[in-house]
């Protein structure tokens, strides 16, 4: 049995090449073992907050008294965290959106890397806390930039998610959706494949 956190960060609802994917694999997922359980939070319909200086003292200090708007910051963040640690498997939809991944998955990120609670720091360095998880990075994109200076996501995802801890990562590209319905058909199709593939 395994335990799947399932974020989704698209904009385009039920348009979105992303969230079709994230859709098939739990389909995949579920159908793989009738044990396994999946949560699925997704971050355009329910945005985390963007991170300001009153939020950014409620995460980060333990001794002011908090206002009621970092009260419940404070709150949203200790739940992400708990719930993060609570799955065995994080999958993320991650479309590319001007090189980069969309501001509600970055408003999470925010929410989640606290020092002393998801990393800390060392004298050899930063440690992060948050051990023995895989994650899964499902990326869309409607160019081509798997492998080029131009794919800011894939470094920047692999920083993030090793900083807190998470070293086993995966990757399934979707690229080329903006370049025609065959290069669509073929780019999902791949997608599908290498999700079966992955899973089964």
């Amino acid at each position: 049995m395994g335990k799947a956190l399932i974020l989704k960060s698209s904009i385009l609802d039920k348009h979105s090449n992303s969230n079709k994917m994230v859709d098939y694999f739990i389909e995949k997922w579920l159908n793989e073992n009738s044990e396994n359980t999946i949560t699925i939070r997704n971050l355009a319909k329910n945005q985390v907050p963007v991170l300001d200086n009153e939020l950014l003292d409620a995460l980060c200090k333990n001794d002011i008294e908090l206002t009621e708007r970092q009260k419940k910051a404070l709150n949203l963040s200790n739940s992400l965290i708990l719930e993060l640690k609570e799955h065995d498997l994080i999958v993320i939809a991650a479309p590319m959106y001007n090189f980069h991944i969309p501001t509600q998955l970055k408003n999470y990120f925010d929410f989640v890397i606290r020092a002393g609670v998801t990393f800390c720091y060392t004298k050899l360095g930063s440690q992060g806390l948050i051990k023995g998880k895989k994650a899964i990075i499902l990326t869309t994109r409607g160019g081509i930039y798997k492998d080029t200076p131009s794919d800011l996501l894939t470094p920047y995802m692999n920083l993030i998610l090793n900083f807190i801890g998470i070293t086993d990562i995966e990757y399934i590209f979707s690229e080329g959706l903006a370049l025609g319905n065959e290069s669509v058909i073929q780019s999902q199709n791949n997608a599908y494949e290498s999700i079966n593939n992955m899973l089964f």
